[in-house]
């Protein structure tokens, strides 16, 4: 008998009259205003304007929902597309199935698409928006709990999940909960690039780069013990591959980056400082002073000319005096 385990909900969708409240989707939800909430308050502190964030999120987020879905109907085309199966289940997002190497790979697209229209360099963006994005992973890896999904091997430690649905495969038991694991790791690597941040000032996509890092370091370990179907190169499991690649991407970017920026961006949205109290007090004080240096540059050249014509004068009555 077991005394302890996480135990799954019944099902993962609640239905509100004809409309149904589904779990996974609102994970997601949540996971993306953290993020935007997020981003916001750190892009203003480095000197952008409010309500920035979110207008690129408008970009980026559609973007990274094709892209995560794609990566995952692409890798595990055989659920869509073999013989048996309805190609049709390609589109039920709800069901679960984003692959977040896709969603950050095509997500980053629509970043940049909308820094691009506001004049605004995506590296700097992306380290705004790094450490929301980690939390944003975390909140919504609880939606693949109401799926009873991406579990790992059997086991009955006290935290074990209690896997009670026989659908898709699915045998009844008790596994480790890999979704809480990844969701916990999530929460550390959030906090991790807010205090290098602050610690090392990181900028020019470093901050991002450093979450690009730190998650592949725990999405490797984690994916190594799910027990889904998914294709193996060379003994490993393809994300396990791709955790490794990415890894090392981010980690060359962080060097390169570093020796040829050091630093991190002054301005990270042109015209933002002046839409600040200070700011506008600081470019009437500018313009203020510009003025008054105006003023005394043509007070002294006035003063000159005068000066110029008064010696002019005395020459010219001293020579006819002499004549």
């Amino acid at each position: 008998m077991e005394l302890a385990y996480i135990p799954s909900p019944s099902r993962g969708v609640i239905h509100l009259g004809p409309i149904p409240l589904r779990g996974y989707a609102f994970c997601i939800i949540i996971g993306v205003f953290v993020a935007v909430w997020l981003g916001n308050k750190r892009w203003i502190a480095r000197g952008g304007r409010a309500g920035t964030v979110a207008d690129i999120a408008v970009w980026a987020v559609p973007f990274g929902l094709v892209g995560g879905r794609l990566y995952h109907v692409i890798t595990d085309y055989e659920l869509y597309f073999s013989e048996g199966r309805d190609w049709v289940d390609a589109f039920k997002v709800w069901e679960g199935g984003l692959g977040i190497w896709g969603a950050i790979a095509l997500g980053a697209v629509g970043a940049w698409i909308g820094c691009r229209r506001r004049g605004i360099p995506l590296p700097a963006y992306a380290d705004a928006i790094a450490p929301g994005i980690a939390f944003a992973q975390a909140i919504g890896r609880w939606g693949n709990w109401f799926n009873q999904e991406l579990y790992g091997r059997e086991t009955h430690v006290p935290w074990a999940l209690h896997i009670t649905s026989s659908e898709g495969g699915r045998v009844p038991g008790y596994y480790h909960p890999t979704f809480l694991y990844e969701s916990l790791w999530c929460v550390g690597v959030g906090f991790l690039v807010i205090w290098a941040d602050r610690r090392f000032t990181l900028g020019h996509g470093r901050a991002f780069a450093l979450y690009v890092a730190a998650y592949c370091v725990g999405r490797g370990w984690i994916e190594y013990m799910r027990v889904d179907d998914a294709h193996h190169i060379l003994g490993l499991r393809l994300n396990d591959w791709t955790a490794m690649i990415v890894f090392l991407l981010a980690v060359v970017y962080i060097v390169v980056s570093s020796k040829k920026r050091p630093g991190r961006e002054e301005v990270v949205e042109p015209g933002a400082a002046d839409d600040t109290p200070g700011g506008e007090a600081e470019a009437a004080a500018e313009t203020d002073a510009d003025d008054k240096a105006e003023g005394r540059d043509k007070a002294g050249d006035e003063a000159d000319a005068k000066t110029a014509s008064a010696e002019t004068k005395d020459e010219a009555e001293s020579a006819t005096k002499k004549g």
